[in-house]
């Protein structure tokens, strides 16, 4: 069935257009070697790169003027070249067909940075319910769906929620970031999350504030562990 539909809808890599790619689906492997990856040293906590070279215990001065309420938090890539132009394309222009592709980078950074981390829910950072009406689907909520496939892990993507409507937070400041999300999420089943490792899915980490946002209401709903996974690092 696979091979039939390569016949009638030719893959072809969305970064140069190499028809057929066989490093993922839709990106080739030239376009994943340009590729600027997330890789040490990078802050413990946040896993922000920092450049140079460092050889001891690192953390960022954000994370040590303010603990996150996240255990740590990793990015497979940086939000540029193919990488970003496939979550641009997820999620502003339905191309729903780049999920697998983007979940296996997310996998491949997950085995990598938490080795040693049972994880027993994966929980989508939310949309708000109109936003979401209007794009028709969550692409945060795909990749952790396409992510807890691979991992054999449950998907809970109601386990949180957005209970008020936030301004899109491409073109805030930090600070106005963080009050941006500051109260905008909510546990919804507590009972569920409790003494649990969850592991928090969104599409892209910037300053943090919204994984640190929904980090809280999941420690306060009774979550032991959160770790945040993101497909790029802004």
């Amino acid at each position: 069935m696979e091979q039939l539909l390569d016949m009638l809808y030719p893959r072809s890599c969305i970064g140069c257009g190499k028809r057929a790619p066989e490093t993922f689906r839709y990106i080739c492997w030239d376009c994943w070697s340009d590729t600027a990856r997330i890789e040490p040293p990078f802050c413990r906590l946040c896993g922000d790169p920092v450049a140079g070279t460092i050889e001891h215990d690192y953390v960022c001065y954000a994370c040590s003027a303010e603990t996150p309420a996240f255990d740590s938090a990793r990015s497979a890539a940086r939000y540029d070249g193919v990488v970003g132009e496939a979550l641009r394309q997820l999620k502003y222009e339905k191309a729903l067909w780049l999920a697998p592709d983007l979940a296996e980078l997310m996998h491949r950074c997950m085995l990598a940075e938490f080795p040693d981390v049972v994880f027993e829910r994966v929980v989508p950072v939310p949309l708000y319910h109109v936003r979401r009406r209007d794009r028709s689907y969550n692409q945060s909520e795909i990749l952790a769906r396409e992510l807890g496939r691979r991992i054999r892990c449950k998907t809970a993507s109601r386990m949180l929620r957005r209970i008020r409507p936030t301004a899109s937070q491409t073109n805030l400041t930090a600070a106005q970031r963080l009050s941006n999300v500051t109260g905008a999420f909510q546990c919804e089943r507590e009972k569920r999350l409790a003494g649990k490792n969850i592991l928090l899915v969104d599409d892209v980490m910037t300053t943090g504030a919204t994984v640190n946002a929904c980090a809280k209401a999941l420690k306060k709903g009774g979550a032991e562990t959160v770790h945040v996974l993101t497909v790029a690092r802004g």
